[in-house]
C-alpha cells in the first residue's frame, strides 16, 4: 500500500511539473485547482507559438478535460518548415500531456488548411476508456509569411 501512495505521489508530480509554464492562476482559496498556462513552440513550425490554458488539480488522480489554445505567428514560417509536416485531413499531433494516470491525455494536433492556407491548432482531450468531446481551436494564416502559396494556383481536389 505505501508503495502504491508512492508512485501515485511521483505521477501527480510529474504530470503536475512543465518547463514551459509561463502563469499560474488559483481558482480560489477552497479549491487545489489552478489554470496553468503554457507555452508551445511548434517542434516543425518553430516561427508558430502557441498559448495552452488548462486546469489542473493539485493531489487529484485526474484533471478536467478543459482546455483553451490560442497560436500565433511569432517567427519566420517558410515552404521548407511546410514540406515537413504531415498534410494529411487528421494532421499530427504535435504536443501531448498526461492529465491522469488512467489514461487521459490533452493532445494538441496541428491540421493544413491549404484551401484557405491557414495551419490549424486542435486542442482536445483523449481518455482510452470513453474519450472526451471537449476541444479549442486556433489558426495561424499564412499570409503574408514566406510558405504563403496563391490558394487559385494549387491543385485541391474538391
Amino acid at each position: 500500500m505505501k508503495k502504491a501512495l508512492v508512485a501515485i505521489g511521483l505521477v501527480t508530480l510529474l504530470v503536475g511539473c512543465s518547463d514551459n509554464e509561463v502563469g499560474d492562476v488559483s481558482l480560489g482559496m477552497f479549491t487545489m485547482k489552478d489554470i496553468k498556462l503554457n507555452t508551445l513552440i511548434d517542434p516543425e513550425v518553430p516561427g508558430v507559438t502557441c498559448h495552452v490554458a488548462s486546469i489542473e488539480a493539485d493531489f487529484s488522480l485526474a484533471d478536467p478535460s478543459d482546455s483553451s489554445i490560442s497560436c500565433r505567428q511569432t517567427g519566420e514560417i517558410t515552404l521548407d518548415m511546410l514540406s515537413n509536416i504531415d498534410t494529411s485531413k487528421s494532421g499530427e499531433v504535435v504536443f501531448k500531456k498526461s492529465k491522469s494516470i488512467f489514461f487521459k491525455n490533452m493532445k494538441i494536433r496541428r491540421i493544413f488548411d491549404p484551401a484557405n492556407q491557414t495551419l490549424m491548432y486542435l486542442s482536445y482531450s483523449t481518455k482510452e476508456t470513453s474519450g472526451s468531446f471537449k476541444h479549442s481551436l486556433s489558426t495561424v494564416p499564412l499570409w503574408g509569411t514566406k510558405a504563403y502559396t496563391d490558394p487559385n494556383t494549387l491543385n485541391l481536389e474538391k
